[in-house]
């Protein structure tokens, strides 16, 4: 066994922990990362597969922080692209734009369609006028926000796709957090009136996108931590020791070694759940019942290879309709031309599912089947195209806001907070659904805040114990 001790202990390589480490490590601090994958960024990492690259879903990088945006635009020396956004959403057997633009929902959903939804979006205006909706779910927000018909046009079957529940049974925290600040007024005002929608992340039809896929923005972090701390890759920490609600060291292990690493400050950004459940001792019942509770989405991605220059012209492509099963779909070679060798591309397809379902459980054969059969049907690729498939199982993707989740993440994290030395950071640390620049908030807001507390007495690196 390696026992080292390390000023700072960071779990989880993902942009967060690395944000984190990039400010400590900057600041002369020693820091070890732990991360359980291979590669650093974790859900914003680029998979390099024969020359192909592809994130695991599209991931755009737009933020209302200048310090983040000063930030980003540092790790990558000016090495970036503008992108336009370029997206549509399939139902209906037709294309719409997204954002919305009225003369496309106009004569693809007909007259009669749009009127209703217009008529449905003033009901609900004057109802909420005269009394406020009581709203818990996503059902109750969508509706009050858009009215009935659009809910059910748009926002239902796309909604249950994606978390695999009832609309009514997603907390209303979720939409309210991921189309902030958005109405049906909004989006008419910004497709009439050529609204830039910078006050509406949703609506932005603008963003930064590295040349070499969003993971360069990870492996950018990694190769200035590694100038004097290591990232350890391939290595999961199995059990967190503490004592008097002060953390004391983690054990982890990869295919060579078992490490114990000792600090005097650790930051996580591990799936909450995990955590607790690693605590030595354990966590009281009630807090294992609570963790127990919350649940993650998981995700597929299926990247098929094709010989063709291009097929689309999009960024995304979205489909809410269940009766196909894909969620989403871009062509990563429309954000950046060095997504993929000259003369190909290839499309990535994001399924939605649950870690032990059908769907997780099929084969690599099966999935790439699946996805090239529907992308056929939907006229896009023949199957003569295809050339390579690549298939990555993504677990925790998304943390799932239930109806009621909040009792179970309250309780948890109020007994997390009596831990004097630990510091919860990320999407799946802080069980929030935190778009990137959140994600390097977080880890920075952490990495500062321990730079404000008095160093540490420093004590000397011990010995290699054993192996």
């Amino acid at each position: 066994m390696y026992r080292r001790n390390r000023e700072i202990v960071i779990i989880g390589a993902g942009l967060a922990g690395l944000s984190a480490g990039f400010i400590l490590s900057r600041a002369g601090r020693q820091i070890t990362i732990i991360e359980k994958d291979p590669t650093v960024g974790g859900l914003s990492k680029t998979v390099n597969h024969r020359g192909f690259r592809f994130d695991l879903g599209g991931h755009r990088f737009i933020t209302r922080s200048k310090k983040i945006e000063h930030f980003v635009m540092d790790i990558l020396k000016g090495d970036f692209l503008v992108v336009p956004r370029k997206s549509k959403i399939y139902m209906l057997n037709r294309y719409f734009y997204y954002p919305l633009r009225p003369i496309n929902a106009l004569f693809g959903l007909g007259l009669h369609t749009t009127l209703k939804i217009i008529s449905d979006y003033c009901k609900e205006r004057v109802k909420n006028s005269l009394k406020p909706a009581n709203i818990i779910s996503l059902e109750d927000w969508v509706v009050t926000l858009f009215g009935r018909k659009m809910f059910n046009l748009y926002f239902r079957e796309y909604s249950e796709k994606v978390w695999g529940v009832d609309c009514r049974n997603i907390s209303k925290e979720w939409v309210a957090r991921r189309i902030e600040g958005l109405s049906l007024w909004s989006a008419i005002k910004n497709a009439f009136l050529k609204f830039s929608g910078k006050e509406i992340a949703t609506l932005s039809d603008k963003f930064i996108y590295p040349p070499n896929g969003i993971g360069q923005i990870a492996d950018r972090l990694r190769e200035e931590i590694e100038e004097g701390n290591p990232v350890l890759t391939n290595t999961r920490v199995m059990q967190i020791y503490h004592e008097d609600f002060s953390i004391r060291d983690v054990i982890a292990k990869n295919c060579k070694y078992l490490y114990d690493v000792k600090g005097s400050e650790f930051i996580s950004s591990m799936p909450l759940t995990n955590l607790v459940l690693l605590l030595q001792p354990a966590a009281p019942d009630d807090i294992l019942e609570a963790a127990s509770q919350l649940k993650y989405r998981d995700l597929i991605i299926v990247a098929v290879m094709l010989d063709r220059e291009r097929v689309t012209d999009l960024t995304w492509m979205y489909f809410p309709e269940k009766g196909i099963p894909l969620g989403r779909i871009h062509e990563p070679k429309n954000w950046s031309p060095k997504m993929a060798p000259e003369g190909n591309t290839h499309i990535v397809a994001e399924f939605f599912c649950f870690k032990g379902d059908t769907l997780w459980n099929s084969s690599d054969e099966e999935l790439t089947s699946i996805t090239v059969k529907h992308l056929g049907k939907l006229g896009f690729i023949n199957e003569s195209d295809v050339i390579d498939s690549c298939i990555v199982r993504v677990p925790n993707a998304y943390p799932l806001f239930d109806v009621g989740y909040w009792e179970h993440y309250n309780k948890i994290m109020n007994y997390l907070k009596n831990f004097r030395n630990l510091h919860i950071i990320g999407r799946g640390g802080k069980f929030r659904y935190y778009n990137m620049d959140h994600a390097m908030e977080s880890g920075i807001e952490v990495a500062e805040d321990i730079l404000r507390k008095p160093l540490p007495e420093k004590e000397s690196e011990p010995l290699l114990v054993g192996a």
